[in-house]
């Protein structure tokens, strides 16, 4: 009795889980995840050139944004802005996806039965724990994706770090350097869980208090204006509170250098570059992100309502 006790009360919890779960957050984020990376992905690649670039003699040397732009423009053409792109596309849009569909289900889990709204504290919370769910899963994708980004013309790797696409790349980490190096930069990311934390909490909470102040109900739909809006916002001070860990972590996943780890990589990037070596890469990544963000959300809220009123008809 006791074992099938425990056996109904286990497949109930999990049945309570499940009922939160809604297969048109994943499309809608993952759809919303692939086309803003696919129109901005150039100017993620400035980012992550900017953000290791630490002196090391090999890699070239860029002035400023547009610079670095038309100087891979000139020497790779098109091919050369969108190196990398195959696993970011993959990275972005299965973080996206998987981000609204565990954090959906987190937060409707956790209201309910509760008459009163989430605190922006359980927000935060909801929105980490999702952030560090998805990063299980796609850390690997993400290293692949800087390995790719940071190989320059010119300049020539040793086979095993000779990369000829992401698949080719998965398997080469995964066969020269094992599970650990495809989780480089995995404890970084999950500091970095705090950025998308910081930002959904700010995303809900702008939501909840423009429509209050305008007298709607609080679920109600924005316009897609508003809704970029408040994307934009919430970005921007996400990005301000969290940057540092992207740097450290481009750092941990770049081929050309080896660091010990993060205190290594903090310490070594404070010593040679001080604060400011922290924030590089920030103008262009801020550049990058706010109307990535736009993009993403707009979509998700435009894609995920279409789904659900769907799912409503047919009822």
């Amino acid at each position: 009795m006791t074992g099938q006790g425990q056996s109904a009360s286990g497949s109930s919890a999990w049945s309570t889980i499940f009922r939160h779960v809604r297969y048109e957050n994943l499309v809608a984020g993952v759809s919303g995840g692939v086309l803003s990376n696919l129109a901005l992905h150039p100017l993620d690649l400035v980012k992550i050139r900017f953000a290791v670039s630490d002196g090391l003699e090999l890699r070239p040397k860029y002035k400023g944004i547009l610079h670095c732009l038309t100087t891979i423009w000139k020497l790779d053409g098109v091919r050369g802005l969108y190196q990398g792109v195959t696993p970011n596309v993959w990275g972005a849009g299965l973080s996206w996806g998987l981000y609204f569909f565990f954090y959906n289900a987190i937060k409707s889990y956790k209201t309910e039965g509760r008459a009163e709204r989430l605190e922006a504290t359980e927000y935060l919370v909801s929105a980490a724990e999702a952030g560090a769910m998805t990063l299980c899963i796609t850390n690997p994708l993400w290293v692949t994706k800087t390995r790719l980004m940071l190989q320059y013309d010119g300049v020539v790797n040793a086979p095993q770090r000779q990369y000829k696409g992401m698949f080719d790349t998965l398997v080469k980490i995964y066969k020269y350097e094992g599970v650990r190096g495809l989780y480089k930069g995995f404890v970084p990311g999950l500091f970095g869980t705090s950025h998308g934390a910081l930002q959904f909490m700010a995303y809900e909470l702008l939501k909840l208090k423009y429509n209050q102040h305008i007298n709607r109900l609080p679920e109600a739909q924005l316009s897609t204006v508003e809704y970029i809006s408040v994307a934009a916002l919430s970005k921007i001070f996400a990005v301000a509170a969290t940057y540092p860990y992207q740097v450290v972590r481009a750092r941990l996943q770049d081929q050309h250098m080896f660091y010990k780890g993060v205190l290594d990589v903090i310490t070594k990037t404070w010593r040679k570059e001080g604060i400011g070596g922290f924030y590089k890469g920030i103008a262009p990544n801020l550049i990058r992100v706010t109307p990535a963000c736009c993009i993403t959300f707009v979509v998700y809220e435009n894609v995920s309502h279409f789904l659900l009123d769907l799912r409503e008809k047919k009822k």
